[in-house]
């Protein structure tokens, strides 16, 4: 009985059949003016060459100068004798020679080395993250509107 309900049954819509909706769906929004229809950005790739992207080919807009800068701009201040009259950077390098005086064993989890290395390279890249920043957004006039 129930093979031949499910024999006789009609087809499902959207499995095996062409039946289905060919109606643009219509986005809205408070904030949106006029209705924005829904679109597949692989059908309008196509359209355009065949070539989708999400973002900008130069997303990164790298500049040897805020590298240079950015890097003199850690290496200044974390050369100054701050800590028990000893620099960031001579105890990180001092660090990485210790650690290299028994190179085939790794630096144990206890060592200072750990300290130093994210301590100094954190530095680092917020110095290079906030050059970034400020040197695009300078150059750009993000700063002027």
């Amino acid at each position: 009985m129930a093979a031949s309900s499910i024999a006789n049954a009609s087809a499902i819509v959207g499995l095996g059949t062409s039946s289905l909706s060919t109606k643009k769906t219509h986005l809205s929004s408070g904030f949106l003016k006029t209705p924005v229809s829904a679109r597949n950005p692989l059908r309008l790739a196509k359209a355009g060459g065949g070539k989708f992207t999400c973002f900008e080919r130069n997303w990164l807009r790298t500049d040897l100068n805020v590298i240079g800068f950015g890097l003199i701009g850690w290496l200044a201040p974390s050369s100054i004798p701050a800590i028990d009259g000893k620099s960031l950077t001579g105890l990180f390098f001092e660090s990485i020679g210790t650690e290299l005086a028994h190179f085939p064993t790794p630096p144990a989890i206890t060592s200072q080395f750990w300290l130093w290395l994210i301590t100094w390279h954190l530095g680092l890249f917020l110095c290079l993250t906030f050059g970034q920043i400020g040197f695009k957004g300078r150059t750009e006039d993000y700063f002027n509107n």
